[in-house]
């Protein structure tokens, strides 16, 4: 790699250096946008522009935090409502992703079903949770049933679509070519919707804490949601916005472990 940097020209290596310097100005914008927002609160709930009461502050939310991380409380919630994503977010990728390969697997199961996927799709699942408590009581069962019921769906819906996308003609090749139906889905359709598959799991972190979190608030003793609706209850906001914190950075640690993964697999690829 070294050798071929050297053989750069200078028009090259010069629209190299204009690549990372605006990479670089893109992160240091986030950046000091992020400290200028958390400013800005800051000195308006300081000079009581607003009420620190309803809106919180920065300085208040870390303190809560301080506290919670003290006396264990931040550490076992966390742990929690992390478990319980992780399992829901497991299960419907990997569940989904097998249903998927099934229906496209089998047209004539995939034509009937699919209208009943899109009606499962579009409905609110939070119109399930009473039954959910009722079929598997209140708990980690009935949190990650909702967790997965949120996932699941779209996982299968978007994943059947990547592999009716991929070229008919390269298929024929393959069968021409006395290819058999694991070798086409092993060789080429799984290949060839690997970025279908890193984006379903991109849009799962997201759906998979909207769903746990939705769990918590229906039957929870424990976790980051149940912190957040006995904050409400007592108007105790300082713990409402930390739990809320505590849950974007949790969320983005996860979104971050995917993104690293794509970036491993597509430099593997790309050798």
């Amino acid at each position: 790699m070294k050798n071929r940097n050297l053989n750069y020209s200078s028009a090259h290596k010069k629209y190299l250096r204009g690549l990372k310097l605006k990479t670089f100005s893109v992160h240091l914008v986030r950046i000091l946008l992020l400290f200028v927002v958390l400013g800005l609160w800051e000195l308006c709930a300081t000079t009581q522009l607003i009420d620190p009461f309803i809106s919180s502050s920065p300085s208040r939310i870390i303190n809560q935090i301080k506290i919670l991380a003290g006396n264990g409380a931040l550490w076992h919630h966390s742990s929690v409502t992390l478990y319980e994503t992780v399992l829901a977010f497991s299960i419907s990728t990997l569940v989904g992703t097998i249903v998927a390969i099934l229906l496209y697997a089998v047209p004539f199961i995939r034509k009937v079903l699919e209208p009943y996927l899109i009606v499962l799709n579009s409905l609110p699942k939070i119109a399930l949770g009473p039954l959910i408590i009722v079929w598997m009581g209140t708990g980690t069962k009935a949190i990650v049933a909702m967790g997965i019921l949120i996932c699941i769906v779209i996982t299968t819906i978007s994943m059947l679509n990547g592999y009716l996308s991929v070229d008919k003609e390269k298929i024929l090749l393959l069968k021409t070519m006395g290819a058999s139906k694991l070798q086409i889905l092993f060789k080429l359709i799984l290949p060839a919707t690997f970025s279908d598959f890193i984006s379903i799991l991109k849009i799962n972190v997201g759906m998979s804490w909207v769903g746990t979190v939705m769990g918590e608030y229906l039957t929870s003793k424990a976790g980051l949601g149940y912190l957040i609706v006995y904050g409400g209850q007592v108007f105790k906001l300082d713990l409402v916005m930390a739990a809320i914190v505590v849950l974007c950075i949790l969320a983005g640690l996860m979104y971050a472990i995917i993104a690293s993964l794509e970036l491993i697999v597509n430099s593997k690829r790309n050798k």
